[in-house]
């Protein structure tokens, strides 16, 4: 494993940071970043969305927008670890084909190996549905109504070889109500995310983001 993040270059409007955005859902997240950038000239693009699945619905989104996508699903024919190896480097094809400079995972359900961390630390960025160290995993929404907590929200952060436990970049508290169900606590926490998301992203390419 390697202890070394290496952050992106600084860009500007007129030399926009190339990201490669990867999903695995609807990808409202995707959508509201793409919005975000078509409002005005930012200092990141997407230039390319991966999707790991071919009904993923983002993909529909990217389409729209008229940003390249592609969907990378598991190989057949392997299992295990060699499995996994052989789809993150389809992907990391994909990315070094479209010269991408910061990756950024908006409902990325699939856990990245080592493998790929090692290559990417400091240029791979996530955003989790609580704020973090608290309710890491996949269950998130549901973990912090269980617990009865009174506030939630997003975190992003940099993605280093663990499960949602690299440095935090920035978070956004969002009220947890008596009435929440896991639905309604998600929908409130994704307005939260479509918003802090690509200002963060405006902070890492304009450089003011430092570990």
């Amino acid at each position: 494993m390697s202890d070394e993040y290496v952050l992106p270059r600084k860009a500007t409007p007129d030399s926009p940071l190339r990201l490669a955005v990867m999903i695995s859902g609807g990808g409202s997240g995707l959508r509201a970043l793409l919005k975000y950038q078509q409002e005005a000239d930012r200092a990141h693009v997407t230039t390319v969305v991966i999707a790991d699945s071919e009904s993923a619905g983002g993909l529909k989104h990217a389409m729209d927008a008229g940003v390249e996508s592609f969907s990378v699903t598991l190989p057949q024919g392997l299992k295990g670890d060699e499995r996994r190896r052989a789809h993150e480097e389809q992907i990391i094809g994909i990315i070094e084909s479209k010269d991408i400079e910061l990756i950024v995972l908006s409902g990325y359900m699939r856990i990245l190996t080592p493998f790929f961390v090692s290559r990417w630390k400091g240029r791979l960025v996530n955003i989790h549905p609580s704020l973090l160290p608290d309710f890491p995993g996949a269950h998130a929404q549901r973990d912090a109504l269980e617990a009865r907590v009174r506030v939630s929200g997003c975190t992003v952060h940099f993605v280093d070889e663990g499960v949602d436990s690299g440095p935090i970049i920035e978070q956004r508290e969002v009220p947890v109500l008596e009435s929440d169900t896991i639905d309604t606590l998600r929908d409130r926490i994704k307005q939260a995310e479509h918003d802090l998301y690509p200002k963060v992203l405006d902070d890492i390419s304009s450089g003011r983001v430092l570990l």
